[in-house]
């Protein structure tokens, strides 16, 4: 898996991704602390308006920033961003008043809407090599994982010696650091093969994502990894702290157990992903999901909740998150030119985090109202219809070449090359609309007639 970080592009990129990440870390701890210090009492108030601003930034604003990344130079736009969200960093330890976390945070989140999906879109054209992709993916994964146990840490640290203003300057420092390390690389800019109208930027990246059945599958398998990941995520402070009275290290064991399983599905991915397509992956990840919660449900209902059950659980469904979430990449860039990148990590970053607006304040909502048997198979039932409508929407068979013909192209038409019929790699496009035009799909062999949207 290390062997892709011999590629200094990427190494840089990577780079810039970790030192962001811990960054990032480090004001969450922070937010917490100054939200205490501003609203006392009504902290958590302020924290879920944080978290809620920040995903009303997530769906809004992706969409409109993927538009626009590929009118500008890639590295520029990755650059300006990140000094955009270390000079906000740099303006929190000063707040006075909650309404200016609010409007910092915004920014910060906008810019990060506009960031994220811009930078995931680079990796595939740094590394146009689908196992050496595969790898970087991994990579990725691996560095949210590891975020999630260092940040507190050196968060930890840090509160040992100095006051917590101070973390907001070791996050202003990690993006300063991650805007150093991409302008020291240069980054392929594909430009759109023709001008098009904001509308059409503007919505490209979803009507293609849409569209595309292996993607309306992936936003499936979304909704069923928002679905656990929201119980881990929300709920596991109120089982550990609450349900089973135990102290602050035995909640930070607990999620160590979700992380430990992510990063060990990230590992083996890999190589599983040479041998086997992503769909059974992906879709056997969602089955351990929907089990684990429904087995662990049932298992508080006649037992009652122990803590080595719990920490099973959540091993169990760190496993099944990581092999939903890890290989999306390889969809997104399998489904889209170069140029089209952009717009389409920007939707897929919209539409997941979308689902997830819906499971955070439904998972909270159950565990309060209901207990923890009801919030799990609430949540079970919701990750197995996304499940269910995943292999409803992605077709079992789903080559990556199709053969088919234009009757709607002139035959002198620069696409066709003097032949109506032809096969390659498939994708929706502007010759390649979802529906209305035949399609010939070559699957092992034999011809089966579809639409051009089974592709």
């Amino acid at each position: 898996m290390l062997d892709v970080l011999a590629d200094r592009t990427y190494r840089h990129l990577f780079a810039a991704q970790v030192v962001a990440l811990l960054g990032t870390g480090l004001a969450t701890v922070a937010l917490g602390l100054l939200a205490f210090d501003l609203a006392g009492d009504n902290a958590a108030m302020v924290l879920g308006t944080v978290f809620t601003i920040k995903m009303v930034a997530y769906v809004g604003i992706a969409p409109i920033a993927g538009a626009f990344a590929n009118r500008v130079p890639r590295r520029a736009f990755l650059v300006a961003l990140d000094l955009v969200r270390a000079a906000v960093a740099l303006c929190l330890p000063f707040v006075t008043d909650i309404w200016q976390v609010y409007i910092l945070i915004f920014v910060l989140q906008s810019a990060s809407a506009a960031f994220t999906p811009t930078f995931q879109a680079t990796i595939p054209d740094v590394l146009p090599d689908e196992a050496r992709y595969t790898r970087a993916l991994s990579l990725s994964r691996l560095a949210y994982d590891l975020e999630n146990i260092v940040s507190p840490m050196l968060a930890g640290l840090l509160l040992a010696v100095t006051s917590y203003n101070s973390l907001f300057f070791g996050t202003m420092i990690g993006f300063a650091a991650s805007a150093a390390l991409v302008l020291s690389i240069m980054l392929p800019s594909p430009k759109p093969s023709k001008p098009r109208g904001i509308y059409d930027r503007t919505t490209g990246g979803i009507r293609i994502y849409l569209a595309t059945p292996r993607l309306r599958g992936l936003l499936a398998l979304n909704m069923a990894a928002a679905a656990a990941g929201a119980m881990v995520l929300v709920n596991s402070v109120a089982l550990v702290r609450g349900t089973l009275g135990l102290d602050a290290s035995a909640l930070a064991w607990t999620l160590l157990a979700f992380g430990a399983g992510s990063m060990i599905a990230a590992l083996l991915l890999p190589q599983m992903l040479d041998r086997v397509s992503d769909r059974p992956v992906m879709v056997g990840g969602a089955i351990l999901m929907v089990l684990t919660l429904l087995g662990l449900a049932g298992a508080i209902a006649t037992l009652g909740l122990v803590w080595p059950m719990l920490l099973g659980a959540w091993f169990f469904v760190g496993l099944g998150y990581s092999a939903v979430l890890t290989p999306s990449g390889r969809l997104l860039r399998r489904s889209a030119h170069a140029e089209d990148r952009p717009a389409l990590f920007a939707a897929q970053f919209a539409l997941s985090h979308a689902c997830w607006l819906l499971t955070y304040p439904l998972s909270g909502w159950l565990m309060t109202r209901y207990g923890p048997v009801a919030a799990l198979g609430v949540l079970a039932v919701l990750a197995a219809m996304g499940l269910l409508a995943a292999l409803r929407l992605w077709p079992s068979n789903d080559p990556e070449t199709m053969e088919h013909t234009h009757d709607n192209l002139p035959l002198d038409h620069p696409h066709l090359q003097g032949t109506r019929r032809h096969t390659h790699h498939f994708v929706v496009d502007e010759h390649h609309p979802p529906m209305g035009v035949t399609a010939v799909e070559v699957v092992s062999g034999r011809h089966n007639r579809n639409s051009i949207n089974t592709g």
